[in-house]
C-alpha cells in the first residue's frame, strides 16, 4: 500500500468537493471534449453494436450503463456541505480515509509537476480535482458518474466520482489497490500537462484507431502519470512506493485497454475503434515513464507505439 508521509500538509484547496450537491440522475454527454480513462467503454459501445455481441442492438447498453450507475451512487440526497477540509489535514488522514489519500496524490502530483515545470525555466499552472456523486456539469458539458474519471480542457479541470473505483475492481476486472487510485489521477493530470502544452489541441478529428492522435495522446498520459509515480516520494508527500503498488498500476492500465474492454462488452477486438490503445500498450507506456521518471522518455507521437 502506498504509504504517505504522517507530516504531510495536505492542501484540500486542490479539491472541490460536490459530493452530495446533485440530485437524481444526469445524461451521459458524449463528445463534448473530456479526456478520460474509463469513457472508451461508453465511446466504444455506441460505435460498436450491441454489448451482446449478437446484433440485436438492443438492451445491452441501456443495462450495462444503469449497472453502472447504480454501482457509482448516481442518486443523492441533497446539498451537504463538504468537510473535507477538516477532515483531511495529513498524512495521518490520508493513511485512514480513502478521500483524504486522493487529496494527497492530487497534491503530490501537482507538487512534482510544479517543481519539474520549475526546473525547466517554466511556470505549472495549478489544476482543480472535482469529487462529484451521480452528475456534474463541466465546460465540457454534462456528465455522470458512468463517464469514469476526465479530464475537461475548457475548464481545466480533473473530475472523478470517487466511487468509480469499486466500477474498477467489479465491472472491469482491476484488483483496485490505492496505488491504482494514484495511476487514474495521474493520467487525468497527465492530460492537464498535455493541455497546458497545446498536445490536446492537436488531436482535431484523429480520434478513432490503433495509430490515431487520440491513442497516443492517451499513452502519452500514461508515461506522464508513470513519470510521476517515478518521482513521487521526491516530493515529500509520499513515503514510499512498492513493487506492489507498481504492480496495482499496471493492473489498472491493462484494465482500461480498448482490447480488454472489447473483448469483455462486445466479444471481439476491433482496433480500428480504439481511443486510448491496448492493455498492452498502456502497461509499457506507464513503464517507460516509470522507469525513466523523464518526460523527455515519452514521445508517443514519433514511430511505433
Amino acid at each position: 500500500m502506498v504509504d504517505i508521509n504522517d507530516d504531510a500538509q495536505l492542501d484540500t484547496s486542490q479539491i472541490d468537493d460536490r459530493r452530495g450537491s446533485s440530485k437524481g440522475k444526469a445524461g451521459l454527454a458524449i463528445g463534448g471534449g473530456g479526456v478520460g480513462i474509463v469513457i472508451t467503454i461508453i465511446a466504444l459501445l455506441l460505435g460498436g453494436g450491441s454489448l451482446g455481441g449478437d446484433g440485436s442492438g438492443g438492451g445491452g447498453l441501456t443495462d450495462i450503463l444503469g449497472q453502472l450507475q447504480n454501482l457509482q451512487g448516481a442518486e443523492t440526497g441533497g446539498d451537504t456541505p463538504s468537510t473535507l477540509a477538516q477532515d483531511c489535514k495529513t498524512g495521518v488522514d490520508a493513511n485512514t480515509r480513502e478521500d483524504c489519500r486522493m487529496v494527497a496524490y492530487v497534491n503530490s502530483i501537482q507538487k512534482y509537476w510544479t517543481d519539474e515545470y520549475a526546473r525547466r525555466g517554466d511556470t505549472y499552472t495549478p489544476s482543480k480535482t472535482t469529487f462529484f456523486t451521480g452528475q456534474v456539469q463541466t465546460a465540457c458539458g454534462a456528465a455522470s458518474a458512468t463517464t469514469g474519471p476526465f479530464y475537461c480542457p475548457g475548464d481545466k479541470k480533473v473530475y472523478i466520482d470517487l466511487s468509480f473505483f469499486e466500477v474498477l475492481r467489479t465491472k472491469l476486472g482491476a484488483q483496485g489497490g490505492p496505488f491504482a487510485q494514484a495511476y487514474i489521477l495521474a493520467h487525468e493530470y497527465g492530460h492537464h500537462v498535455q493541455n497546458l502544452e497545446g498536445t490536446l489541441a492537436k488531436i482535431g478529428n484523429d480520434r478513432d484507431g490503433p495509430t490515431s492522435r487520440a491513442v497516443r495522446t492517451e499513452l502519452q498520459a500514461d508515461c506522464l502519470a508513470g513519470v510521476w509515480a517515478n518521482n513521487a516520494v521526491r516530493t515529500g508527500i509520499i513515503k514510499s512506493i512498492t513493487d506492489a503498488d507498481i504492480a496495482d498500476g499496471l493492473d489498472a492500465a491493462s484494465s482500461v485497454g480498448d482490447d480488454r474492454i472489447q473483448k469483455e462488452f462486445q466479444g471481439k477486438v476491433n482496433p480500428e475503434t480504439w481511443t486510448h490503445g491496448s492493455s498492452a500498450q498502456r502497461q509499457k507506456w506507464f513503464l517507460n515513464g516509470y522507469k525513466s521518471g523523464n518526460l523527455d522518455a515519452c514521445d508517443t507521437f514519433s514511430g511505433g507505439i
